[in-house]
């Protein structure tokens, strides 16, 4: 598997701010990798300094194998952009931005049409290529930006943050037509603030926070990278003091909570730990209802690591 992206130390600063701290990752080719952070972590800026947008102060970048430059023109023949904001023109039919963006990058007009054909397709707009922008929906919106990034068939492709204030359906197809893409051969770059999405599609992750890249890897080393490996919850409607005390000995226990009648236990391995559990319960005659267990998510690794949440 090759490198499509390869960055080294790279620094941006605004001013006093520093926006991308220190960030170094690989993406394959092939991969749909996330970058994953609230809003204000360094993904959007990161993203315009790989494609040599945004000067960097420190660090390199390589498309490809080739250095990254605002010239390299070679390599951004190569590459599709979806940016967050919809960047359509009004004046233009639903047909006419797909054509127009597509030429900037393919002349002939005969593929290109084909290729603004299967763009239409591909989002589902077919229906909608006489539509000027001011009459669609919003999710119809962002098809057609996607549709705008895509028709020229690039080997890399950016989107940031697509599915913003967009219908369940819309999102749906959305998710879908990327994991599309990649099974065509694209390599992916994704960035979210959404974690179902991060976990739906993506092959690997990194976790922004504060400009800087924290942790990085595929769902299951990232969630092997904190203490927490199962959480169970149980309703209890009473719990002495003395057999609390008994729980938090239970092997690969770490923490438990008791509040209203819920008895939340975070274990650090072990494989049986429910079972203990419910053996404890069966001894000692503890009446209980509801038993929940929870494996690990990124949502949990995202607090571990930077101390929130990641919506907050």
């Amino acid at each position: 598997m090759g490198v499509a992206v390869e960055l080294k130390n790279i620094i941006k600063r605004y001013r006093e701010l520093v926006a991308v701290d220190h960030v170094s990752l690989r993406i394959n080719e092939g991969e749909i990798f996330g970058l994953l952070g609230p809003n204000g972590s360094g993904k959007t800026t990161l993203i315009k300094c790989m494609l040599a947008l945004l000067r960097c102060d420190r660090g390199s970048i390589r498309v490809f194998g080739q250095v990254m430059r605002p010239d390299a023109y070679a390599i951004k023949q190569r590459i599709g952009v979806v940016p967050q904001d919809v960047a359509v023109f009004d004046e233009l039919s639903v047909y006419e931005n797909i054509d127009y963006f597509c030429g900037l990058y393919i002349k002939d007009k005969s593929d290109r049409k084909q290729c603004v054909q299967e763009a239409m397709d591909f989002v589902g707009l077919e229906e909608y290529q006489k539509f000027y922008p001011g009459k669609l929906s919003g999710g119809l919106l962002r098809r057609l930006n996607i549709a705008c990034g895509i028709a020229h068939k690039p080997d890399l492709i950016f989107f940031d943050e697509p599915t913003v204030a967009v219908d369940p359906q819309s999102r749906n197809r959305i998710l879908e037509g990327i994991t599309h893409l990649q099974a065509q051969g694209a390599t992916i770059v994704y960035t979210s603030h959404y974690m179902e999405e991060i976990e739906q599609i993506c092959n690997r992750i990194a976790i922004m926070d504060h400009g800087r890249a924290i942790a990085t890897g595929t769902q299951e080393q990232l969630k092997h990278m904190i203490k927490n490996t199962e959480t169970i919850t149980v309703v209890v409607p009473q719990l002495t003091k003395q057999q609390l005390d008994k729980i938090a000995q239970l092997p690969h226990l770490y923490e438990t909570d008791y509040h209203d009648v819920s008895l939340r236990l975070r274990y650090s391995g072990g494989e049986q730990n429910l079972v203990q559990l419910l053996e404890y319960f069966r001894k000692e005659g503890i009446v209980f209802g509801q038993v929940y267990t929870e494996l690990p998510t990124l949502n949990d690794v995202f607090l571990e690591i930077t101390g929130r949440k990641l919506q907050e």
